[in-house]
C-alpha cells in the first residue's frame, strides 16, 4: 500500500522555498489530512479549506497561498477533491489553479464558489479543462465571471468528454452564454447536471428556455438541471413541457423562483400525466396557488408514479389546495418527499398534514414540517429539511449531516463527491 504524503511538512518546506507566510487555516487543514486513517487516504481524500467556516479561526486563501498549495498538491495523488470556497481568489490566483489542473491527474471535485473570479479566471480554467481528464465536478457558483467567462466554458464543453456537474448559478450568465450552452448540450454526452441559476436576462421573449427546451429534446444524458430565477412565464413553461415529454433522461427539474402561475401548472400537470422519468420536482417560490396545487395533485393521484420530491414552498396556497395534495399521497406511495412551508398552513392543511405524518405515511425526514398541539389545535413548525437546504451555506455548527436538509443528494444525486 502506498505511503501517505507528509502534506503538512512539504506545505511548509513550500512557503520556505517561495518565500510565503504561512497561511494557518492551510496548514490546519493538511495536517487534519495527514491524521486521516489509511482506508480515507486510499478512496481518496477532499481538502475543505472553506473560508466560512465559524467553528475555527479562518485566515481565508489568497492567490499566494494557491501557489504554494498548488505546489504541494501537484504530486499528492491521494487528494482527489479540494473546496475553496468562500475565499478571496482573484483571477491572478487562478492562474495557478488552472496550471495544477492541466497537471494533476487525480483531482475530481473543486469548489471555487463565491470567491472573487471573473472573465479572465474563467478564460483560465476553461482553456484547462480542455486538457483535462479527471475532473467532475466543478462550482463555480457566486463568482462575476459575466456572459464572457460562461461563453468559455460553452467552449470547454465542446471539446471535454469528463465532467460531469457543472454550477455556473450566480454567475451573471447572459442570454447569448444560456444560448451557447445549450447548443453545446445537444452533443456532449458526459454532463449529468447543470446549474445556470440566475442569469441577467434583460428580454422579455424568453429565449435562452426556448433553446434549452430544443436541447431537452436532442439531449439523452442530462440527468439534474437547475433554472431558478429565470423569469419564466407562461410560454417558457409550455415550450419546456412540451420538450420533457419527448425527454427520457432528466429526473431533477429545478424551476424555483420563477414567474410560473395556476394557469401554467397545467402544462406541468400534463407532463405528469406521461412523463415516466422525473423524480424531483422544485416549484419553491412561484405562484401557483390552489388550483395550480390542484392541478398536480390529480396527476399525481391517478396517473404519476415516478416523482419522488415536490417542493411548493412559498406559493401562496392555502388550505385547500395543500389538502388536495395530502389527498394525492394517501394514494400514490412513491411521492415520499413534499415541502410545504411558506403557504397559508391553516387548519385544514395542519390537519391533513398531521395525519400523513402519525400515520406513517409521511416520514418526518421527507417533509418540512412537523405538527404539534396546542389547546386541542393542530399547527405545523418548520423543520430545517429540504432538497438543497446548504447550497449557499454551512450551518454554523459545521458540516450538515443529515440527510433530510439536502434531500436531492439521497433521490437522485449526480456525480457528489
Amino acid at each position: 500500500m502506498s505511503v501517505p504524503p507528509d502534506l503538512h511538512q512539504q506545505y511548509l518546506q513550500a512557503c520556505q522555498n517561495l518565500r510565503q507566510p504561512e497561511n494557518r487555516l492551510v496548514a490546519r487543514v493538511l495536517q487534519e489530512a495527514d491524521g486521516s486513517d489509511n482506508i480515507r487516504w486510499t478512496k481518496g481524500i477532499t481538502l475543505k479549506i472553506a473560508g466560512n467556516n465559524h467553528l475555527v479561526p479562518v485566515q481565508r486563501v489568497t492567490d499566494e497561498d494557491v501557489q504554494v498549495l498548488a505546489s504541494v498538491l501537484c504530486s499528492a495523488v491521494f487528494v482527489t477533491g479540494l473546496d475553496l470556497r468562500y475565499n478571496v481568489l482573484t483571477d491572478v490566483g487562478v492562474k495557478n489553479m488552472a496550471t495544477f489542473l492541466q497537471q494533476n491527474s487525480t483531482l475530481r471535485y473543486l469548489n471555487l464558489m463565491f470567491n472573487d473570479i471573473g472573465t479572465r479566471g474563467a478564460e483560465l480554467i476553461a482553456n484547462a479543462l480542455h486538457r483535462n481528464e479527471t475532473l467532475l465536478h466543478l462550482r463555480m457558483t457566486g463568482n462575476k465571471i459575466g456572459n464572457k467567462g460562461g461563453m468559455h466554458f460553452a467552449s470547454m464543453l465542446q471539446v471535454n468528454c469528463t465532467l460531469e456537474k457543472l454550477d455556473l448559478g450566480d454567475c451573471d450568465l447572459g442570454t447569448q452564454c444560456l444560448i451557447a450552452i445549450a447548443s453545446v448540450l445537444t452533443q456532449n454526452k458526459a454532463v449529468k447536471a447543470v446549474n445556470l441559476n440566475r442569469p441577467l436576462l434583460y428580454s422579455q421573449e424568453e429565449e435562452t428556455t426556448i433553446h434549452i427546451s430544443l436541447m431537452l429534446k436532442k439531449n439523452s444524458s442530462l440527468v439534474e438541471l437547475h433554472l431558478c430565477k429565470h423569469e419564466m412565464k407562461s410560454p417558457g413553461v409550455e415550450r419546456l413541457c412540451e420538450a420533457l415529454h419527448e425527454n427520457c433522461s432528466l429526473r431533477y427539474l429545478d424551476l424555483s423562483c420563477n414567474k410560473i402561475t395556476r394557469d401554467d401548472v397545467r402544462f406541468l400537470g400534463e407532463l405528469l400525466k406521461q412523463n415516466r422519468t422525473l423524480e424531483i420536482l422544485d416549484l419553491s417560490s412561484n405562484r401557483i396557488e390552489d388550483d395550480g396545487a390542484i392541478y398536480l395533485s390529480g396527476a399525481l393521484a391517478l396517473y404519476n408514479r415516478t416523482l419522488k420530491a415536490l417542493s411548493v414552498v412559498s406559493n401562496n396556497i392555502s388550505g385547500k389546495g395543500l389538502v388536495a395534495l395530502s389527498q394525492s399521497m394517501k394514494i400514490n406511495m412513491e411521492l415520499s418527499y413534499i415541502y410545504i412551508w411558506g403557504n397559508n398552513l391553516d387548519e385544514a392543511a395542519c390537519m391533513a398534514f398531521s395525519e400523513l405524518i402519525q400515520a406513517g405515511r409521511l416520514k418526518p425526514a421527507g417533509t418540512d414540517v412537523d405538527p404539534y398541539e396546542v389547546e386541542g389545535h393542530v399547527h405545523l413548525a418548520e423543520l430545517s429539511h429540504g432538497l438543497k437546504k446548504h447550497y449557499y451555506w454551512t450551518p454554523s455548527y459545521g458540516e450538515e449531516n443529515n440527510a433530510a436538509a439536502n434531500a436531492s443528494l439521497a433521490i437522485a444525486a449526480v456525480s457528489e463527491y
